[in-house]
């Protein structure tokens, strides 16, 4: 079985009623359908998994990932959903390392569609439609601003994918844009 997207948003609005935590798995999703797009791979799998790879943080902090994949597997979601799902957490919350374009793509764009947010809201537009991966690495080198985003993590992910940072966060922006008024990310609040 492969899960569509109505069953995952069902599932993620059934453990999640924080509208941040919505809005960041909408962009997640958003982000991975975009580089499935750039990759040639499979938009609607990489879609799903980015919208429910942080399915169980508002109700189950301490044990991410872990209840994810319990609830996944009471759901009965493939196997490799799961995996993908997992692997986001590496070295943070679980031992599972990425190895496919899919999972290297999710941990590398999980804590960067947070920092391509923030680095929204604090332009005069408030837009993420006329911003440029400048702006982002400008941020970037304060670390002060959004402080709790893991840079580490994304170089990582960088790393992994073989690509230059600013081709990630241009193309992150890029699949963010795309749903930017879902994001409030559309210059509405500006």
């Amino acid at each position: 079985m492969q899960p569509t997207r109505q069953q995952a948003f069902e599932l993620l609005q059934k453990y999640n009623q924080n509208p941040g935590l919505i809005k960041h798995a909408l962009a997640v999703e958003a982000t991975m359908r975009h580089f499935a797009r750039h990759f040639n791979e499979d938009e609607e799998k990489w879609g799903v998994i980015g919208l429910i790879h942080d399915l169980d943080y508002e109700q189950y902090p301490e044990q991410h990932c872990t209840m994810t994949k319990k609830i996944l597997e009471e759901n009965s979601w493939p196997e490799d959903y799961i995996r993908a799902v997992m692997s986001h957490g590496w070295q943070i919350c679980t031992d599972v390392k990425p190895e496919t374009l899919l999972e290297k793509t999710l941990y590398a764009i999980d804590e960067l569609t947070g920092l391509v947010t923030t680095s929204a809201l604090v332009r005069p537009s408030k837009s993420i439609l006329d911003m440029k991966a400048k702006s982002v690495k400008k941020k970037w080198k304060d670390k002060r601003f959004a402080a709790k985003i893991d840079r580490s993590i994304i170089e990582r992910g960088s790393e992994m994918l073989d690509m230059e940072l600013s081709q990630i966060i241009t193309l992150t922006i890029e699949g963010m844009a795309k749903i930017a008024d879902q994001l409030e990310l559309d210059g509405r609040l500006a």
